[in-house]
């Protein structure tokens, strides 16, 4: 999940000098997420309004597989079965944030 520190609700929202930073992020986010959990590829998903569970921009940036039974813009709700699954996955983003950022 990507969200910006700043408020704003939607990203029609965004002023444009924002546009590119965040989406420039957004790119390298899905490349981590992907080598992080050795992913086909990513999905890529942002909310205006409409489905927008919390009023502040927010992107989405989820594992995708072939067979993985997302279907169109939905997939389960899932949670962590534990602190320490999450602080895994935590960590393995940071492990392959410095492979990109090590280039």
């Amino acid at each position: 999940l990507l969200v910006p520190k700043e408020h704003h609700e939607t990203l029609a929202d965004l002023p444009p000098a924002l546009v590119k930073p965040f989406f420039a992020i957004a790119q390298l986010l899905a490349r981590c997420v992907q080598t992080a959990f050795e992913a086909q590829g990513t999905f890529v998903a942002v909310n205006n309004i409409v489905s927008q569970s919390v009023p502040h921009l927010h992107l989405h940036v989820v594992p995708r597989r072939k067979k993985d039974g997302l279907r169109g813009f939905f997939w389960p709700r899932m949670k962590y079965e534990s602190p320490e699954e999450m602080a895994e996955t935590g960590e393995r983003l940071r492990a392959a944030l410095a492979k990109w950022e090590a280039g």
